[in-house]
Formats: C-alpha cells, sequence, structure tokens
C-alpha cells in the first residue's frame, strides 16, 4: 500500500520584508513538533494542530510584532498551505475529502474541507474579545483563508456552540487537524485521483 512507501513531507520559505518563516511539514508523522513564531497563542495552535491530526511540524517565524500580529499570522497560513499542497503530490490514492465535529467544553465546531485544488472558504464564527494572548481574533479567520487558498482547498469552518474564545479557537484548529488527517489519508479503493476529471 502506498502509505507503507512513502513518508510525504514538504519544505517551504517565504521571506519578505514583514516575515521571515520556514516551515517543515510531514503528513505521515506522529505529532512531533519544534514551533517557534513569537506568537505564543499561535504556537499553542500549531502544536495542537500537529499533536491532534499526526503531523510532524517544525515551524521558525519572525516577523514586524512591532507593527502588530497580522503579518506573521496570514504568512503562515500560507506557509502552511503551500507545504500541505506541496506534500500531497499528485493526490493519487487519498480520500479528498475529510470532516470532523469536534467538541472542547462548551465549544463545538465542525470542518469539512475538500482537497479539490479549487479554494474557497466559508467561515462563520463569532468572538467576543479582540485578542487571545497576542494573537487577535479577526485573524483567525485570515489564516484559515490563507491556508485554503495556498493550499487550494475548500474549507468550511463553522462554530456550532461556545463562549470562550480560547476553547472555540482551539476546537478550529484541532477540527481542521482532524478533517486533513482524513482527507489526505489513503483508501486502498483508489487507485488513482478521486475526481471524474482525473486530476486534481
Amino acid at each position: 500500500m502506498r502509505e507503507s512507501m512513502e513518508h510525504r513531507t514538504a519544505a517551504v520559505t517565504r521571506v519578505t520584508n514583514e516575515t521571515n518563516i520556514a516551515l517543515v511539514l510531514g503528513l505521515d508523522g506522529s505529532g512531533k513538533t519544534d514551533i517557534q513564531t513569537g506568537i505564543g497563542f499561535l504556537d499553542h495552535m500549531l502544536n495542537s494542530f500537529a499533536r491532534h491530526g499526526f503531523f510532524d511540524l517544525d515551524c521558525k517565524g519572525k516577523g514586524d510584532l512591532y507593527v502588530d500580529s497580522h503579518h506573521l499570522i496570514e504568512d503562515t497560513g500560507i506557509v502552511l498551505g503551500e507545504a500541505i499542497k506541496k506534500a500531497l503530490g499528485d493526490k493519487k490514492g487519498i480520500r479528498r475529502y475529510g470532516n470532523f465535529l469536534l467538541p472542547m467544553d462548551e465549544a463545538l465546531v465542525l470542518c469539512a474541507l475538500d482537497l479539490s485544488g479549487r479554494p474557497y472558504l466559508v467561515f462563520e464564527a463569532e468572538f467576543t474579545t479582540d485578542r487571545v494572548g497576542y494573537f487577535d481574533t479577526e485573524m483567525v479567520k485570515e489564516f484559515f483563508y490563507a491556508v485554503s487558498y495556498s493550499a487550494g482547498m475548500n474549507l468550511h469552518i463553522r462554530q456550532i456552540a461556545g463562549s470562550n474564545n480560547h476553547h472555540i479557537i482551539e476546537a478550529m484548529f484541532k477540527a481542521f487537524a482532524k478533517a486533513l488527517d482524513e482527507a489526505t489519508g489513503y483508501d486502498s479503493r483508489i487507485t488513482d485521483v478521486l475526481s471524474t476529471k482525473g486530476t486534481l
């Protein structure tokens, strides 16, 4: 089976006047992480993403945090999306679709995605505070927008319940991880790409 034959990894670097990010992603990992972005809550979310999706993730980032957190969070999403796309390769044999309904205390979040090659984000959530730590809550949507467009995935994230902003955001990252783990997994019944077009 293909899953025993390969270890899908990708390394992506992005250097601009605003940020410098180096990321290595292993889709067939065990949840090992080494993450340092300078934003504690972002580190926590990326660790949660990797651990619960069983992805190996190394991410070192620096940015113009003296301005705000926007550039570093958005560019980290861009780089992660690029790494997902690169690591997937030709997408032969993968399930393509994934979804997960994840509870975290009072919060409940649904994530569904399609590794279709066609980017689209639907994001429904309500936050009641501007920040969690040094992470601006408005950047949660921007992060997932960046991931979806650079990875070429159709991504839906919906908050069904929740009042604690930390719990809601963490549930989003964990639900995304579980859905992505499912979508990137192999199915022995799929011998090519799962598309009537013959390509993804």
